[in-house]
């Protein structure tokens, strides 16, 4: 059965990462970066500070350190090892098969992928925090890039990037609820909604 799965996942993977372009290689390369992503962060950080002010801004910083330190370090310091799954570019079964851009392939082990982990639980709590479709969208929609960028650059394959988002989803959901539960009525300016609300409506 596992065998089966890894068949499907290496099939998969071989399918994704072939379909490349030259024009299309930078552009993943640099999405792929994480430093690329720091306007996003500025944005985001700009909005937490409108909406709670210095010392919900603080707390909320200190959520999202944890959230972020939690989601890598389960992904990266204990499954990578623990699963040793080798990434496609290092897999020699794969061979030439695998696009790679740039000589880049990362460290030996793939499973899970960090980035994905790490990108899908700040989505996660950001976009329970800000309480906008929009805003939603948005940060899914850079994280599933992000991830898919993983498998177009030949670091990862897609069950890496799948089990990431879970995991970055779940721990996501268990700060936010921890947030909003006890953080929330500390902060001078209550502007949290409850932990399981619905979101509201808006652009």
């Amino acid at each position: 059965m596992l065998a089966t799965l890894n068949q499907w996942d290496q099939d998969l993977f071989l399918l994704l990462n072939g379909w490349h372009h030259e024009l299309v290689d930078p552009v993943m390369a640099f999405v792929s970066e994480k430093w690329v992503w720091i306007p996003l962060y500025a944005v985001l950080l700009f909005l937490i500070f409108r909406k709670l002010g210095w010392q919900g801004t603080l707390w909320t910083l200190l959520a999202i350190g944890v959230l972020i330190t939690m989601s890598d370090q389960f992904a990266s310091g204990f499954l990578k090892p623990t699963v040793a799954r080798f990434r496609p570019c290092r897999t020699e079964a794969l061979g030439e098969l695998v696009h790679i851009v740039n000589g880049h392939c990362g460290g030996k082990y793939g499973f899970a992928s960090s980035h994905a982990a790490n990108f899908f639980a700040l989505a996660t709590f950001m976009s329970r925090f800000l309480q906008k479709p929009s805003w939603t969208i948005a940060l899914f929609g850079a994280a599933v890039l992000t991830a898919y960028s993983r498998v177009y650059l030949g670091v990862h394959y897609p069950a890496d990037v799948i089990f990431g988002a879970l995991i970055g989803i779940v721990f996501g959901s268990l700060i936010w609820y921890s947030y909003a539960r006890f953080i929330g009525p500390l902060l001078s300016k209550p502007a949290l909604p409850p932990p399981f609300s619905d979101q509201n409506s808006g652009s």
